[in-house]
């Protein structure tokens, strides 16, 4: 085929010259296209993945109820742990509707939350719980709230004692009183302790072991342990203990060995930190997983008749194990030279060894401890190393 000359006007225009114009024309259009949806798809893929993060966030928060004190429906912690679930096992390569609906899910979560947010009042004061039964007006109250250091409770006991002890005592009658003549309509949850059997007078712990408590922690904890039994059996209460054994998370505070331990693990891998001061070496707990725990505590208001539970793994571990697998996570086999120990973070009466039997649990609520001790110590370690990377 002969392609004519394009006259325009008085100019004569190469046809060949002409259809390579229009061609390149097309190629950079295309070029522009490309570029447009690459960036668009970039800031896509930033955007779930930002929004990932706010999803591992808020799932450690909720699993953990560290901010949850009363709640409206009873099965609030259930709903959303399952939508969680479903959520991180989702499939599929459209990054843009990923991110839309993680977002819309965590606005929705928090506005369910809200009820809970305003909630929060003070232990110490009978009249501002009282008031926050009333806003609530709640199915389920789960009392978690403590001056839980132990270490600090040495150093201020009456307050360990007003906001421990005391304090329970108050969210009891806060909501014995909100009950009016429905005592058990109700359902109360009171965190017990593992440190309430101090000087353990039976290997392993159960929820027939005696109390020998061994700080003021421990004492006040005992107290709130015997009040929440005393409201249940005079008035006729649904409320529950739950003698929870040391619970561990990505989530614990850095002034707790657990914690120290894998945030220290993790500066030291990438070379912020030179070692890391504790005290006992020796020392043995029953380190489980927190979200396994909370579970637990859901369950036991599940249950027609109140009761006490010990919930526990029935494994005990020495923080010398706990160096170990940390070290180990991060490719360090001798941990000695990075470790050392002071007189100071020694305990005035120390708990050697806790090891419980949660044996009723088990039978009862069909609860079993999902984590591992090996999968916790890499959880804590993995989740400070990310941290750190992140400059949190």
């Amino acid at each position: 085929m002969v392609l004519e000359p394009i006259q325009v006007g008085s100019v004569t225009l190469d046809p060949v010259l002409v259809l390579l114009g229009l061609l390149g024309f097309a190629a950079l259009a295309l070029l522009v296209l490309v570029v447009i949806v690459a960036v668009h798809m970039s800031r896509r893929r930033r955007e779930a993945h930002e929004s990932d993060a706010q999803l591992a966030e808020l799932k450690v928060r909720l699993r953990t109820l560290a901010e949850i004190s009363v709640s409206r429906h009873g099965e609030l912690a259930r709903a959303v742990n399952e939508r969680l679930d479903r959520m991180t096992h989702r499939v599929g390569s459209d990054l843009t509707e990923t991110a839309r609906k993680t977002t819309d899910s965590i606005a929705k979560l928090h506005e369910r939350l809200a009820v809970i947010d305003s909630a929060q009042k003070n232990l110490t004061d009978l009249s501002s719980l009282i008031r926050a039964m009333r806003d609530s007006d709640p199915d389920e109250v789960y009392n978690l709230g403590a001056v839980s250091f132990v270490a600090y409770s040495w150093e201020n006991a009456p307050l360990t004692t007003d906001v421990t002890g005391k304090g329970v005592l108050n969210m009891l009658e806060a909501v014995r009183l909100h009950s009016a003549d429905d005592l058990g309509r109700i359902r109360f949850y009171q965190a017990s302790s593992s440190e309430m059997f101090g000087k353990v007078q039976e290997v392993p712990q159960r929820e027939t072991t005696l109390l020998w408590p061994r700080s003021p922690y421990g004492v006040s904890k005992v107290f709130g342990h015997y009040m929440t039994i005393n409201y249940r059996e005079s008035y006729g209460m649904h409320a529950s203990s739950g003698i929870l054994f040391n619970h561990e998370s990505p989530r614990r505070g850095p002034e707790f060995v657990t914690r120290k331990i894998s945030q220290a693990v993790a500066r030291i891998h990438l070379g912020t930190q030179k070692d890391i001061v504790l005290g006992n070496l020796d020392a043995e707990r029953d380190w489980g997983f927190a979200g396994d725990y909370v579970e637990a505590m859901w369950l036991m208001l599940q249950q027609e008749q109140a009761d006490d539970y010990v919930i526990s793994t029935g494994e005990t571990h020495s923080i010398r194990e706990f160096l170990t697998l940390a070290f180990a996570r991060v490719g360090i086999d001798e941990w000695e030279p990075y470790v050392r120990q002071d007189e100071r973070f020694m305990r005035p009466a120390e708990v050697d060894q806790l090891i419980g039997d949660a044996a009723k649990a088990r039978a009862a609520l069909g609860w079993e401890p999902r984590v591992s001790f090996p999968e916790l110590v890499a959880m804590m370690v993995d989740a400070d190393v990310e941290a750190q990377k992140a400059g949190w």
